[in-house]
């Protein structure tokens, strides 16, 4: 998260998470806290409070994790980072407009 603040000099106000083990741990509270970025947790049991995000794991999981062999952590590293520039610079998203989240975030720095 702080290299994207880093990289795009922009933080949410908040982030919608269900309650896996890898986003109620301290790390991300404390960076929450000290951005001001409140964590808003779906209703247990309720993947439809996190239909979004639901939707991209599907994909992801689709798409690279169940057509990759990983070797090593440093090949699961550079296929899913080759996967993550291909959906974000490449691939047109019809929830937002058939742009590509890349050409959205350049919309909305370019706004005053």
């Amino acid at each position: 998260m702080e290299t994207l603040k880093n990289q795009y000099g922009i933080k949410p106000k908040a982030i919608r998470l269900d309650n896996g083990p890898e986003f109620i741990g301290k790390e991300l509270d404390s960076w929450a806290t000290f951005n001001n970025v409140t964590l808003d947790f779906s209703r247990k049991g309720k993947p439809t409070d996190n239909a979004f995000c639901e939707s991209f794991n599907g994909t992801f999981r689709d798409e690279c994790l169940n057509t990759s062999w990983f070797l090593s952590i440093e090949d699961a590293v550079q296929k899913v980072e080759t996967w993550r520039v291909d959906y974000n610079t490449f691939r047109q998203h019809s929830s937002i407009n058939d742009l590509t989240p890349d050409d959205m975030m350049k919309m909305h720095q370019q706004k005053p």
